[in-house]
């Protein structure tokens, strides 16, 4: 069997308390034995404002980062739900692209290495061959700026027809045919949508710079308890071992903001991916 054990294990953001400083989120990301944290720049103004937070802002960040020793490693790049590059919507579609550049200048910034775009062309609009079309253009250029910037585009398959499954997300990569965006599989995004994730990871090779971890039912593909869902961890590890896959794992989890004990779910969840990476990877 291949070995490259320890992977890189990293956890999301939204895992631990939204009112957490990030002096608090990463000491305790490390606390919990995960090497990096996985930033979230979702649809919400709050989140999306750290695209335009001034140098001293974004120092306070690299200082709370050197402090703790846990980098933010990737990117949860999910504003472009709201604002997505496929609008029929030209004011839109150019929010989306400073949303995009936003995003990437503040991966240069603070050290974060893979930008994870969310497959949709459009979320609250009805998608359509146009809205496909501005979405693939909008991946091109997206493209160069990260080429530009040094930072890794990766799309992440979810419940939109252009991106359902990996297979989609692949062909997407292919006619951008660019280094700098390639795929970021979400397990339990394949399994609920009805794909099998083996066959899946098997058209993906080479092409997979980090992957979600994280448990599913069919049409549910948050908190579900690693374990009570459908996803076949240990085969799913396997196939990314045959495939010498050696990149960040992220466990992707949502805090209970009402929890006395908010690290006990993350130390649960980091135990059960090192258990599957030991019996797999080893």
């Amino acid at each position: 069997m291949f070995a490259c054990a320890p992977l890189p294990l990293g956890l999301y953001e939204k895992a631990l308390p939204a009112a957490w400083s990030w002096h608090e989120r990463l000491a305790a990301a490390a606390a919990a034995g995960y090497s990096f944290v996985e930033v979230s720049i979702d649809e919400s103004d709050e989140r999306l404002a750290r695209l335009d937070w001034p140098a001293s802002r974004l120092a306070e960040l690299r200082r709370a980062i050197a402090a703790a020793g846990v980098p933010l490693l990737s990117m949860c790049l999910s504003g472009h739900r709201k604002y997505p590059l496929g609008s029929r919507s030209p004011q839109v579609r150019e929010r989306a692209e400073a949303i995009m550049r936003g995003a990437i200048a503040f991966a240069v910034q603070v050290g974060v290495r893979i930008v994870q775009v969310a497959g949709y062309d459009v979320f609250y609009e009805e998608s359509d061959a146009g809205t496909v079309a501005r979405y693939l253009e909008g991946l091109q250029r997206a493209a160069e700026w990260a080429a530009q910037a040094g930072v890794m585009l990766a799309l992440e398959n979810v419940d939109a027809a252009v991106s359902e499954s990996l297979g989609c997300c692949l062909a997407l990569v292919r006619q951008v045919n660019s280094p700098w965006l390639q795929v970021y599989p979400d397990m339990a995004n394949v399994a609920a949508a009805g794909y099998d994730p083996v066959a899946e990871l098997a058209q993906c090779a080479g092409h997979i710079v980090a992957v979600h971890v994280k448990d599913g039912r069919p049409g549910v593909i948050r908190k579900v308890p690693f374990g009570a869902g459908i996803v076949p961890f240990e085969p799913v590890f396997r196939t990314l071992a045959g495939h010498r896959f050696c990149g960040p794992l992220v466990v992707e989890m949502w805090a209970d903001e009402g929890a006395t004990d908010p690290l006990a779910p993350v130390r649960a969840a980091r135990r059960f991916v090192a258990d599957l990476i030991e019996r797999t990877y080893t």
